[in-house]
């Protein structure tokens, strides 16, 4: 009989939350860390209280488009990286000792925000999802995510590092993946961004016959969550980030001891 993980921290560390990219993909990372939160008390016996919830921040500020920065070759290019470095700062100054980013194509700034922060962690989102689907089976998956995140080849890098094959939307695709984003999403229209999501999913999904698709923008879940896609593992990069940061708040060293992987999925057919 396996024995329950014990949570070694009776007061869990301050952590951090980088939002702002959008704003709803922050305030919805807030709740996928409270969830975090309370499956890892369940998992570990612990009572769950408020008091037992750890201290976080939300820092939601208004960074620079990553997309568009992507596509600078100047000194614009690297306004993201200074307005979040300011933003780490001032979560350190809190007291917090892990950080996660909100978005997942300011990840391309990654190496370069952690290196401004020896005493800080940056959890590193994309490197999680990478780690996370080879324990699943995963051998093979489909990007949904944004222009920048395509172009900056995060993704592809750490998924061929952990031996996964990345399948990405033709141009075409992408662009409609961008206009959910921008004119679905951030402008409120969800049904809009639901049709656009949706139809991406499936042309990618049918094309490779994929089981399993990420969403690659913190915005994606926000509408796709719930779209009638049976048949295919949704991962959400957010999710598996905030599993993490509640595991560094904590002070918990295995996640599997937490959330077991999941069956390996089967293709996925229309």
């Amino acid at each position: 009989m396996n024995t329950p993980p014990v949570i070694p921290r009776a007061h869990p560390y301050a952590v951090g939350i980088l939002g702002g990219m959008g704003p709803a993909a922050g305030a919805d990372f807030v709740r996928l860390f409270v969830d975090a939160c309370t499956e890892l008390m369940q998992a570990t016996g612990a009572p769950v209280t408020d008091q037992a919830y750890p201290e976080h921040w939300l820092a939601q500020v208004p960074v620079p488009d990553r997309s568009q920065a992507l596509r600078q070759t100047t000194d614009l290019r690297s306004r993201p990286l200074v307005a979040m470095r300011q933003v780490a700062a001032r979560l350190s100054a809190l007291g917090v000792r892990s950080v996660a980013i909100a978005c997942n194509t300011a990840h391309a700034w990654h190496a370069s925000l952690q290196a401004g922060f020896a005493d800080l962690e940056v959890i590193a989102g994309v490197r999680e999802v990478a780690r996370q689907l080879p324990r699943q089976g995963v051998r093979e998956a489909g990007l949904l995510a944004t222009e920048g995140t395509y172009s900056s080849g995060i993704y592809q890098a750490a998924l061929e590092a952990a031996g996964i094959r990345c399948h990405v939307p033709q141009p075409a695709e992408q662009q409609v993946l961008m206009d959910g984003i921008y004119r679905g999403v951030k402008a409120g229209d969800l049904d809009l961004a639901r049709r656009n999501f949706s139809s991406v999913a499936r042309a990618l999904a049918e094309r490779h016959a994929l089981a399993t698709l990420i969403m690659g923008c913190t915005e994606i879940p926000l509408a796709l969550n719930g779209a009638p896609l049976e048949g295919l593992q949704l991962i959400d990069p957010a999710r598996a980030a905030a599993r993490v940061l509640a595991l560094r708040a904590y002070g918990v060293e295995e996640p599997q001891a937490i959330w077991p992987p999941p069956e390996s999925p089967r293709c996925y057919r229309q």
